[in-house]
């Protein structure tokens, strides 16, 4: 393995930062909400209880290096909406709102992991018309700005600072690491932001004033783009100057002229050891910033804050001021007061005179998070996960007492974010996330009519939300425990006797599968034992340890979907399949009511094509087959079948007609005739369908098109050839209709005249009572030239065209739009541009859109996606968006440019001028290789699959996008090879089902798992463990999961005392320097045991089987199966073998045991103790190496043989490892890693029966995780560290620069920015697909890939290329760094360097390529990938082949 691949599979879920602000939208943008027409008498009490809900701004969340930005969704309470969603709202009615979610507006992998996040607010008040930036730091000293650009709709960078390189290196300091990265905050009121880098220099960033040059003033920008806040310039405040040494945290507070920066600082360090000599060492000062003078003087100090404070607050206006957070107490300074509230008897007033004021509870509040919530009330959320409230009791600005009140539990969170004045966002990194809406009433009578509904409807939600509830169980169970939902805290001012109330309700969560401490791979409940190749990858799953403390839960990840099998059926030669509804008795009163039983509503028939003749089978409860005596067309096959005129007819559509049929009577039958006969293409037969009731549009073998227009009164259908067409010559590639429906049309919205056209609409749809509000059809044209056009139907206007939409650019817009952006001159040599692009395209073996489908699924804010597959098999997938560009400006040229393109567009003024498109990644799909050149319509679209929307794809690749958020989630489906058709099923046995045709002729009718998640990179099904796991291992033989938990237990203080005492030496425990109270104190110790988890058949939650409890203060280290031969009856015996340490604190011998368990078949006592034996040093490791049970006892190594009944050393090596973290084993080598010695190589002979060193790294190294990575018959040992880099080395006695074989040479480095805690190495599969001739790629069979996981929840792997592959593929890298814009402005080369913070560290070599960089060229518009695979010597096809085969290679589950 000279030369790998990284890539990632699974992106990281563990959220660290979270922020809010108005991002996608202004505050102005906000529609308040209409109140109802009130009786004063009557509703005034209702009023009062309503709260205003004002503008929501955006959600800003960070986790890892992925940056994403949503739009709260708020759905309001009335009768109407609840009923046309027919989604569950969680949590109840609160305020007014029965439900809140998150949408995705946008999503971005970043070349660099964001460390600390802000937004820079415009200030302003709610009319403000500015929008907010996004401030983002990253290591060293990078920082970027981002806003949000409308007319692509994605974010730009506005500006950029880098402090780090040469010119900077003074700021260091001559120091190599620091304890943080870069940590911003900005002005409340968006004057300035403030980093701190490299411990004392503080970059102050001065933000653009409103009305400054730069900035239009806000009645002028209001027609082109909205202005977004943005940074001016930078400079550096040294704060070593001002005599500050230990800076722990700054802010920027309110209410003063300038901006004020209060710095919290420690004068003299302290620690745990020394407080009673020295305490109080912190201090805080206030800095006004002048950043025109760039001055800053101090303003204001206070000292003597307790040693362990370590956060601010800054008090919102009017009262100002901060909050300082310790660990212990909490204090609150500002120029004039200042006042403190102790948390826990740890807290200590600085002369020990005076007491403190206490709060009622004990609490500590180290790496506590904290949001405001109303001006004088912060939420604080405790490491516990425990929310507590704390009130700012004032009089006028001076503050009089703090008050603490403890609240619900929740998740433990990394950050919280306020979101509008009545949600909150719980960011948690160990835990699932959670948007949370609040609401605050004064006085009582409010309150018990709120808590009513609250308590009900927390968990009594509708059967379908079940789903979501199971899924975030974690979360929500903590909030809905039956606990008081409001809290008391005391009013502002004492003349008032009402209290502040609040009640929460959980209205979305965000899944997270992290940290990821360990994993195992096993075979899932539903494994098909007989599968091979690809197909049998989907037997296996991926078991991970991940969350910590309540939060801590299994994740079984899956990266394909396997639905459950209902039946099957061999049906050979199959060619497609539909599902059709019918009922007799409708009628068009029934029809305009728009019964809610229509979703519900089963199917009747299902047509099967077959190569030459077509089935009807009836869908009642049994599947019978009716072909007989039913009328369809069953001579041929079917190209499609689908309802018109609202579910009361059946059209189906075969190769030279069409019938319409009333359940099984035809009442019509078409011909379809070619056009032009004369010209003898008589031959021309229907290729492909697409059905948007009541118009069918055909496509025909010569790229022509017909349209069937039907009546709705009579039920009857005309066909006619689009006149727009008739005459042109123009091949048709692919078309597809799109109805535009709900309860307002989309696209009506992007059109120039839309006010007018609505009115018409409507008036129209009135008049006739049956069609009422049908929505619009629109028509979508691919032509073999690559351009693409939006007709509206049945007129054929052309609304929308795009040239080239082949060449995938990153957005579309109407091209009239584009024109007059442009010079008039442009247009006239348009046509010129076109053939020269035209000979080009003539290398890309003729390349055209072989398929068209646009879809917008339901949902009140939901925005069209448009497909298109390419015919190499390329899918290019954009979602639609509205931007109205500068309108003044077109005003004028309208009249002009109707004229000059008169000839293009009959009528510009309908175009739909606001629509644009943008371009979706799709790089978790696996393209097909070869595509079929007959044509099958790959794309299946489905509303109400066990409740979720989406399409199918069908084909060699099977793949299910499921829409969540607005968002696609691609999930392949391998479990059956190719699949060739598919439809929905929805009957009494098969409740909103699927029915699938495999390409060996199987047809299979199934549903999907419905206990899995499907929001998420991969299918994610959570099992909660309310405890934390450390390590999983798989048991093959029985289908079982050890695993190790550790749940948090209160003990009283003397029993823990007690425990820390050497049995051995036999001391009494000294209890003399305690008094008596102390000691009926509570302590929280972790008791360990490992459990044996057991996967359910029916995919229920996991049952635990067995349990063996640990000893007290006894950890258990690792759990593993090992495999012994059993020396005295010469078998192999498959144990599971436990190693464990006892924690006694600092003053006792370390001792550990190491335990061997039997599993037997006896499920009352499953497992059964074989041995046990204690040892000196923890037993961190365990391994079985050819029979024998290799383990890491402290610092050294022993090697047993197992006779049956107890364990014997055979061989021991003292390699000088302080810690052994892993242990893996090939054959007879051994690779150890170490906690700070970097790896050892080691062999074990058994003649001799010794274990001898091989080589080892010289380099200090704090290893994570270790493997044998196998390439053929090279060897590889790569080790994680805790840099978050991987280095792979090899062994190479023979060469010079490896000291006689003493040195481990390296082979690779390179940075994850991620710490991989668990590396698994796989076979690959072996690519067939194997076109380019050189037989190098199959040839090594004995190939394996390292699976591995990291603790911000991310999967990736590292595969072994082989060199011809690396070249090429390196080349493109460094192409690609120039040639891509990349977020942020972050260089992806200077992420991937290896990080060695300080230590000394020889380069090695840069031979992996970055698959996070790769995956930008498939997202390149087609020239630009032609022109860079030409730069580098290769083709398009050719580079697009390697990155399949290696994402086919690697896709293990």
């Amino acid at each position: 393995m000279s030369f790998a691949a990284f890539k990632m599979m699974h992106w990281p879920t563990g959220i660290e930062n979270c922020a809010s602000g108005f991002i996608t939208h202004s505050r102005a943008d906000f529609v308040p909400r209409i109140p109802p027409i009130q009786n004063d008498d009557l509703d005034s009490d209702w009023s009062a209880s309503r709260r205003e809900i004002g503008p929501i701004p955006n959600l800003v969340v960070t986790a890892g290096n992925v940056l994403e930005v949503y739009v709260v969704r708020i759905q309001e309470e009335s009768n109407r909406s609840s009923r046309a969603s027919g989604e569950s709202r969680r949590g109840g009615v609160m305020d007014g709102l029965s439900g809140a979610s998150l949408e995705l507006v946008c999503h971005y992998r970043l070349h660099g992991n964001v460390e600390t996040m802000a937004v820079l607010s415009t200030g302003g008040g709610e009319s403000s018309r500015r929008r907010d930036s996004i401030i983002l730091s990253f290591q060293d000293a990078k920082i970027s700005v981002l806003d949000f650009d409308d007319s692509t709709h994605g974010l730009r960078t506005s500006s950029m600072h880098c402090f780090e390189g040469p010119k900077w290196l003074h700021l260091k300091r001559g120091r190599e690491s620091f304890a943080r990265g870069p940590l911003v905050k900005v002005d409340p009121q968006g004057r300035c932001g403030g980093v701190l880098v490299y411990d004392f220099q503080m970059i102050i960033l001065k933000a653009a004033q409103a009305g400054s040059g730069l900035v239009v003033d806000e009645d002028t920008s209001s027609s082109g783009g909205a202005v977004s806040a943005h940074i001016e310039s930078s400079y550096i405040i040294n704060l070593r100057d001002l005599d500050m040494k230990h800076i722990k945290d700054f802010i920027f507070v309110h209410g003063y002229i300038e901006p004020v920066m209060v710095i919290l600082h420690e004068r003299e360090l302290t620690w745990a050891g020394r407080v009673a000599w020295k305490h109080h060492t912190c201090m805080v000062s206030a800095l006004s910033i002048s950043t025109t003078l760039k001055q800053h003087p101090l303003i204001w100090s206070a000292a003597n804050l307790p040693h362990d404070a370590y956060k601010l607050l800054a008090v919102p206006s009017p009262i100002g001021g901060v909050l300082v957070i310790g660990a212990n107490s909490i204090h609150y300074h500002s120029q004039s007061t200042s006042c403190a509230l102790a948390l826990n008897n740890f807290a200590v007033s600085v002369d020990s005179s005076q007491e403190m004021p206490r709060s009622s509870f004990n609490v500590e509040l180290d790496a506590a998070n904290a949001t405001w919530l109303l001006n004088d009330v912060a939420l604080l959320s405790t490491k516990t996960g425990e929310l507590l409230l704390l009130t700012i009791v004032y009089d006028g600005r001076v503050v009089q007492r703090l008050d603490l009140s403890k609240s619900k539990a929740s998740v433990l969170t990394s950050g919280i974010t306020t979101i509008g004045n009545s949600l909150f966002f719980l960011g948690s990194r160990l835990g699932d996330s959670l948007l949370v809406q609040f609401t605050c009433g004064v006085g009582s009578s409010i309150m018990s009519s709120a808590l009513k509904d609250e308590v009900g409807d927390i968990e009594g939600d509708a059967p379908s939300a079940k789903r979501l509830r199971r899924l975030s169980s974690d979360a929500s169970q903590d909030m809905a425990s039956g606990e008081e939902l409001s809290l008391y805290g005391s009013a502002p001012n004492n003349t008032e006797s009402a209290q502040k109330s609040f009640s929460f309700a959980v209205r979305d969560s965000l899944i997270n599968v992290g940290p990821i401490k360990d994993f195992s791979y096993g075979l899932r409940v539903n494994a098909d034992t007989n599968a091979t190749g690809i197909a049998k990858q989907s037997n296996y799953e991926l078991v991970c340890c991940s969350g910590h403390g309540k939060n801590g839960a299994l994740c079984v990840l899956r990266q394909s979907i396997r639905p459950e099998m209902i039946t099957e059926v061999e049906l050979p030669g199959c060619k497609g399949i539909w599902t059709v509804y019918h009922k007799s008795t409708r009628g068009h009163n029934v029809d305009s009511a728009k019964s809610a039983a229509a979703d519900d509503e089963y199917h009747a028939y299902l047509i099967i094509s077959l190569e030459a003749r077509t089935m009807v089978l009836e869908t009642a409860d049994l599947l019978t087959e009716v072909t007989e005596s039913v009328d369809y067309y069953v001579q041929g096959r079917t190209i499609a079948a689908g309802n018109l005129f609202g579910r009361r007819r059946v059209v189906q559509v075969y190769e030279r007609g069409a019938r319409i049929l009333d359940g099984s009577f035809m009442t019509q039958d078409l011909s379809i005739v070619a056009a032009n006969s004369e010209s003898g293409s008589e031959s021309a037969t229907v290729l492909s369908v697409s059905i948007a009731d009541p118009y069918v549009v055909l496509r025909m073998t010569d790229g022509s098109i017909r349209l069937l227009i039907g009546d709705p009164s009579s039920c009857t259908v005309s066909i006619s050839t689009p006149a727009a067409f008739e005459s042109s010559k123009k091949l048709i590639s692919a078309c597809t209709l799109y109805h535009d429906d709900g309860p307002e049309p989309w696209l009506r919205k992007t059109s120039t005249d839309a006010w007018l056209s609505t009115g018409v609409d409507e008036a129209v749809d009135g008049a006739d009572g049956s069609l009422h509000d049908q929505g619009d059809i629109y028509c979508v044209v691919c032509y073999e030239s690559g351009s693409l056009e939006i007709y509206d139907v049945p007129n054929f206007n052309c609304v929308f065209s795009v040239e080239k939409f082949i060449s995938g650019k990153m957005n579309l817009l109407d091209t009239l739009v584009e024109e007059q952006s442009k010079d008039p001159q442009k247009l006239m040599n348009r046509s010129s541009e076109d053939v020269s692009g035209q000979a080009r395209k003539e290398n890309v073996q003729n390349m055209k859109i072989v398929e068209l489908a646009m879809q917008r699924w339901s949902g009140q804010h939901s925005r069209p996606f448009l497909f298109g597959i390419l015919s190499d098999g390329t899918i290019l997938c954009y979602h639609a968006y509205l931007f109205e560009g500068p309108e003044s400006a077109s005003k004028t040229e309208d009249s002009v440019s109707a004229q000059s393109l008169s000839g293009l567009s009959n009528n510009s003024a309908s175009r739909l001028r606001n629509l644009r498109f943008v371009r979706v990644a799709l790089d978790t799909y696996a393209k097909e290789e070869t595509p079929n050149a007959t044509s099958c319509q790959r794309i299946s679209i489905f509303k109400n699959i066990a409740g979720y929307q989406g399409l199918f794809l069908s084909g060699s690749r099977p793949a299910w996008f499921m829409v969540f958020r607005e968002r696609l989630r691609v999930h392949p489906q391998l479990c059956d090879g190719s699949i060739v058709a598919f439809t929905v099923l929805h009957n009494v046995n098969c409740n909103h089902g699927l029915i699938y045709v495999t390409s060996q002729g199987i047809l299979k009718i199934c549903q999907l798992p419905s206990i899995t998640s499907y929001d998420s990179y991969w299918p994610v099904q959570k099992i909660p463990l309310k405890g934390t796991p450390h390590q999983v291992t798989y048991f093959a033989e029985k289908n079982l999961y050890p695993l190790i938990v550790s749940v948090p237990v209160h003990k009283p203080l003397n029993q823990v005392i007690s425990s820390l005492i050497d049995q051995e030496v036999g001391h009494q425990a000294e209890n003399h320097n305690l008094s008596s109270d102390d000691l009926h104190r509570t302590y929280t110790v972790d008791e360990f045991e490992v459990r044996i988890l057991e996967p359910e058949i029916s995919g229920g939650p996991w049952q635990t089987k067995a349990t063996i409890p640990m000893q007290t203060s006894e950890n258990a280290l690792t759990v593993r199966v090992v495999t012994l031969f059993n020396t005295t009856t010469k078998e192999n015996e498959t144990l599971l073998a436990i190693g464990t340490a006892y924690v006694q604190g600092e003053d006792v011998a370390a001792r550990g045991r190491v335990l061997l368990f039997s599993i037997g078949n006896n499920p009352q006592n499953l497992v059964s103790e074989v041995y046990t034996k204690d040892l000196k040093g923890a037993i961190s490791a365990l391994a079985s190496l050819q029979g024998h049970l290799l383990m890491a006892s402290g610092p050294k190594i022993i090697l047993h043989k197992w006779t049956g009944g107890e364990l014997n050393a055979v061989a021991f090596f003292d390699v000088p490892p302080l810690y052994v973290v892993s242990l893996n084993i090939v054959k007879n080598f051994i690779l150890l890693g170490d906690i700070h010695k970097s790896i050892y190589f080691l062999s074990w002979k058994e003649q001799g029966a010794q274990l001898s060193l091989l080589a080892k790294d010289f380099g200090s190294l704090d290893c994570f995780a270790t493997e044998f990575l196998i390439d053929g018959s090279t060897l590889s040992l790569v080790v994680s560290d805790n840099r978050k880099n991987i280095q792979i080395f090899y062994y190479a006695p023979k060469m010079s620069e490896s000291w006689k074989g003493q040195k481990l040479l390296s082979r690779a480095e390179f940075h994850v920015g991620a710490h991989v805690t668990k590396l698994l190495r796989l076979q690959m599969l072996s690519t067939t697909s194997d076109r380019t001739g050189t037989a190098s790629v199959s040839d090594k069979t004995n190939r394996f890939a390292l699976l591995f996981g990291t603790l911000d929840g991310s999967v990736g792997c590292i595969a072994p290329l082989d060199e011809l592959t690396f070249r090429r593929l390196q080349s493109l890298q460094k192409k690609l760094v120039d040639a891509v814009s990349h977020v942020a402005g972050l260089n992806p080369r200077s992420f991937r360097q290896f990080r060695s913070n300080g230590k000394a560290h020889r380069p090695g070599p840069d031979s992996i390529v970055d698959c996070e960089l790769l995956c930008h060229y498939e997202m390149l518009p087609l020239e630009e990938q032609l022109e860079i695979a030409h730069q580098i010597g290769t083709t398009r096809s050719q580079i697009l082949s390697n990155l399949n085969d290696l994402s086919l290679g690697t896709s293990f589950l």
